[in-house]
């Protein structure tokens, strides 16, 4: 007869007690890696903002929606309520410092892009500009905002969407080629590393075959 494992020791880390800055970095921590959604947007008077946000995924299949989160009203949510369009784009690796760059707090009448010299290029069907060197730009119009507490969720409809065609392979694009950075907690930032591939399976045949279950259990 076997013991239980006695349980690992735990550090508790409760909202109520913390404050604000103090819990956000832990939760920043622990909800990793995350994508970036590196985002251009144009304000109304003609400015192209590039900023990178790192509460970004996809909100909705049909229709194509993704979505990210401005934390405090940043220039790209001004910008995407005011012309309701915008790009995201893959942050790829070799262009590390730049991504960083432009997450610097400059006032909203500078162009980020300028500054850390990241080249934007026309879009397909959006005003908004893209990221010339990135090897994917998401083109999107505003669906929604959603306001929660200190931040606004912005939903994005998906009305295009380009890729190097380098990067293309068997009809999708291809992780390799893209090198993709992600944020994880602080200051610190991760790349793809390995790639491990395994298929889901099937209740049916999990059914068919007890050993299935068996294996991991023993694990």
């Amino acid at each position: 007869m076997t013991t239980p494992e006695q349980p690992r020791p735990r550090t508790s880390f409760d909202p109520a007690a913390m404050g604000t800055g103090a819990f956000y970095r832990v939760l920043n921590s622990v909800v990793v890696p995350r994508p970036i959604a590196w985002v251009c947007s144009r304000s109304a008077d003609g400015v192209h903002n590039l900023a990178p946000h790192s509460f970004y995924t996809v909100a909705c299949v049909d229709p194509p929606i993704v979505q990210f989160t401005s934390v405090g009203r940043k220039d790209s949510l001004r910008n995407v309520e005011a012309t309701g369009e915008f790009t995201v784009n893959l942050t790829p690796e070799p262009l590390f410092e730049q991504v960083n760059a432009t997450g610097t707090d400059f006032p909203p009448h500078t162009s980020e892009a300028e500054q850390a010299g990241v080249r934007l290029e026309p879009a397909e069907k959006v005003s908004a500009l893209r990221v010339a060197e990135s090897p994917v730009s998401i083109e999107c119009e505003l669906h929604a905002t959603l306001r929660l507490g200190d931040s606004t969720v912005v939903l994005g409809r998906v009305v295009h969407i380009s890729v190097w065609t380098s990067a293309v392979r068997d009809g999708r694009p291809r992780i390799e080629e893209l090198r993709p950075l992600a944020r994880l907690g602080g200051n610190e930032w991760t790349t793809i590393g390995e790639v491990r591939e395994i298929a889901r399976t099937p209740y049916q045949q999990w059914e068919a075959d007890p050993s299935i279950g068996e294996r991991l259990r023993r694990q």
